[in-house]
């Protein structure tokens, strides 16, 4: 540095001293004050007249008729009373503004950011009724205000305990309308009757609708993760009808039948409706759905359902019982709702989930007590029951490196003729009994155990905010332990079983892709796998990581430590047996021959060979 550059930053110092000094000085000093004047016109406002007053509450009243109809208006406003409900499972807040819930908090789970499970979005009012009334208005019965039969506003339950509460709107002469409420001390549902007596002059034959709005308010830190689980099923007499918002196109849907359930689920919880008796409910279930966008490119799917139940006049009841908590598969298995666990494909795949996998699962968590070392062992296991799959896979891998030293002499030597190549290749394949889709076989075989397995770890809310070791704090959320500076398809994000996953990919196709035309894809592809997984839930990939080192430990067994290796002449000698895409692979290409053409893909034969080929011989 200069003197002059030295002297310039000595000045600038000793400038910014003595102004700040100066400033601070005249800071202290108490501000002069500055006589106001008012400028502003005061005009004397005139008391309202009597006439006046009642003109206006009048034209209050009015609007009110107008909107809630003269019926019911009376119990429209009043103060608004709620009652606090504490159970061993719930806290609850019922309120008599339409006799619905404010709060439906589960004392066992938290959301993301640590708050206990809220699970009714705010002053959302929910489960409502939508009457038809004489007065030609849709009623939301969140206007009115019930009375309630019970003094105090505080209980708690324990065990076995139960509270009943009786709402009403009373209009006089036997007519009402009241909603009565069944609490339990250890029960995530509650039950609910609604009975209209004498409405016959307030009430239309379409009668009420019984109406959930909304859905479910979100607890995951992920929303588009969460959006994908977020539904609405139904099930007819066992039929499964599902209603998902896949675009910002909103749904409207209404199936309809004997009623076993209709629920509205997000990622872990859900609440359902189940009519009490069963299939008392005979009609449609109205649906719709939409999207909301929201902030960091997050979307929030909500749905609102509805069943019309008619009024045919003098006393009517209607019951059901109410499940609001945890898609708990043990839980929720007791209300015949099931059907909300997402298993994957119901016909094939979710059978193996429900009943092989998950019970498997949980019988090992009984036992070790800790969900991540559960995994592992789940991870041992599967290897084990699917050993007579993978075995072959791998006999295959092993023959195909016995052939690779033969297969590069073949490329070495046609590597100007592709069809003669191809050809001492199938010749290869035949003398030696090779097949060469008998690896991909058992793959295919194991795809629906696979997917099934996805589906039970991905959702299972055993995994949710379940800890395992060091960076792997919740195994139903990805372990990130990088930022990617530049995103790749978006994903920003690195995992680090996704990392661990990927080097055990790469270490499996090192050990069994022989063909040098494949070998971009050992570094390609788990490159690609650790970007994929990255996103994934870390239980799911803890599972994948240690079931790719079991089969590299199985691997390294057979083919360094086994007690007979198999050599060229082994597999020369043994019987040969015609695989069935052999079989028709040679049918194929007998009746090509037959007709003088070739079928794609295979080889020439020399009778084939065009006369170009000839020519140059």
């Amino acid at each position: 540095m200069d003197k002059k550059s030295l002297l310039a930053i000595i000045l600038i110092t000793l400038i910014l001293t003595v102004w700040t000094f100066y400033i601070s000085i005249q800071e202290v000093q108490p501000p002069k004050e500055v006589e106001r004047k008012d400028t502003t016109e005061k005009v004397e406002e005139k008391p309202k007249t009597k006439e006046e007053i009642v003109k206006e509450e009048l034209n209050d009243s009015l609007l009110k008729v107008q909107r809630f109809g003269e019926s019911f208006v009376r119990f429209v406003g009043g103060k608004e009373r709620i009652i606090s409900i504490e159970t061993d499972l719930l806290d609850i807040k019922l309120t008599s503004k339409g006799a619905t819930f404010l709060e439906w908090t589960l004392k066992k789970f938290k959301n993301w950011s640590g708050y206990k499970t809220q699970l009714i979005w705010a002053k959302g009012g929910t489960p409502s009724l939508l009457l038809h009334t004489r007065d030609d208005v849709e009623l939301d019965d969140r206007n009115l205000n019930y009375s309630f039969n019970l003094e105090g506003d505080s209980f708690k339950l324990s065990g076995k305990d139960s509270l009943e509460i009786l709402a009403k709107i009373d209009l006089g002469e036997g007519s009402y309308l009241s909603k009565r409420f069944v609490f339990y001390g250890n029960k995530y549902h509650y039950h609910q009757e609604i009975t209209l007596k004498q409405m016959d002059n307030y009430i239309k034959p379409r009668g009420y609708n019984f109406q959930w709005q909304n859905g479910l308010r979100y607890q995951e830190i992920n929303s588009i993760d969460e959006s994908s689980e977020a539904k609405v099923i139904s099930s007819f007499n066992g039929e499964i009808e599902e209603a998902d918002v896949t675009s910002d196109e909103p749904l409207s849907l209404s199936p309809a039948g004997k009623l076993d359930f209709t629920a509205l689920k997000i990622k872990y919880f859900t609440a359902a409706i189940i009519p009490t008796p069963k299939h008392s409910y005979d009609g449609a279930v109205y649906i719709n759905g939409w999207r909301n966008h929201i902030q960091d490119e997050g979307i929030v799917e909500k749905y609102n359902v509805s069943l019309n139940l008619p009024y045919r006049g003098g006393e009517s009841r209607r019951a059901f019982d109410i499940y609001i908590g945890p898609i708990d598969y043990a839980i929720v298995k007791e209300y015949g709702i099931s059907e909300v666990v997402n298993f994957g494909w119901r016909f094939l795949v979710r059978p193996i989930g429900e009943f092989f996998m998950l019970p498997i699962f949980k019988l090992i968590y009984s036992i070790i007590g800790n969900y991540g070392i559960s995994i592992i062992i789940f991870a041992l296991i599967m290897k084990i029951i699917l050993y007579p799959l993978s075995i072959s896979q791998m006999r295959s891998a092993q023959r195909m490196q016995l052939l690779a030293p033969e297969m590069n002499k073949i490329r070495e030597k046609y590597k100007d003729s592709p069809q003669e190549q191809q050809r001492a290749i199938m010749k290869l394949y035949s003398e030696y009994g090779i097949n060469p889709m008998s690896g991909c076989l058992p793959l295919l075989l194991q795809l629906p155990i696979l997917y099934a397995l996805w589906n039970v770890l991905r959702t299972a809310i055993e995994l949710r905010q379940a800890p395992f070791i060091l960076w792997i704090t919740d195994l139903s959320l990805p372990d990130y332990i990088l930022n990617n500076p530049v995103p790749i398809f978006g994903i920003k994000h690195i995992s680090g079983l996704a990392i661990l996953m990927g080097v055990t990919l790469f270490l499996q196709q090192k050990m069994t892709i022989t063909d040098p035309r494949q070998k971009a894809m050992i570094y390609i592809l788990p490159i690609l796998f650790i970007f994929l997984f990255s996103y994934f839930p870390s239980g799911l990939n803890l599972y994948y990581f240690m079931f790719n080192l079991f089969s590299i430990a199985h691997q390294v067994y057979i083919n360094k430590f086994s007690k007979k290796k198999l050599t060229l002449e082994d597999l020369k000698k043994m019987p040969k047996k015609e695989g069935w895409f052999q079989r028709k692979l040679r049918e194929a290409q007998e009746i090509a021959e037959s007709q003088g053409r070739r079928i794609p893909g295979a080889p020439f034969s020399s009778q084939q060979r065009s006369p170009q080929r000839k020519k140059k011989k």
